[in-house]
């Protein structure tokens, strides 16, 4: 996915998304650990965190406790005009 530009990303409907996540400690499970993800994905289904997700789950050994998402729409096609930002949120 990186090989494609932000701008581009955002015209085809990705948003800067942003996942806490919350997993137990292998060898301390009543101890919490934060991780803070980011990327640029599609919203409601989020198909790239759910496949950083599942590569967690089969790769990494904390086991996850909750994942909590917010994303951002930066910009629209309809915000661009002739190659010119207009606005920005």
């Amino acid at each position: 996915m990186r090989s494609k530009s932000q701008l581009a990303l955002q015209l085809q409907g990705y948003r800067l998304s942003t996942a806490e996540i919350l997993y137990r400690l292998p060898d301390h499970p009543d101890l919490l650990q934060t991780f803070v993800w980011q990327d640029y994905d599609i919203a409601p289904r989020y198909p790239v965190l759910k496949r950083f997700l599942d590569f967690w789950v089969s790769e990494i050994e904390g086991p996850l406790h909750s994942v909590r998402v917010a994303g951002r729409r930066i910009i629209s096609a309809a915000e661009l005009k002739a190659g010119t930002l207009l606005h920005l949120q």
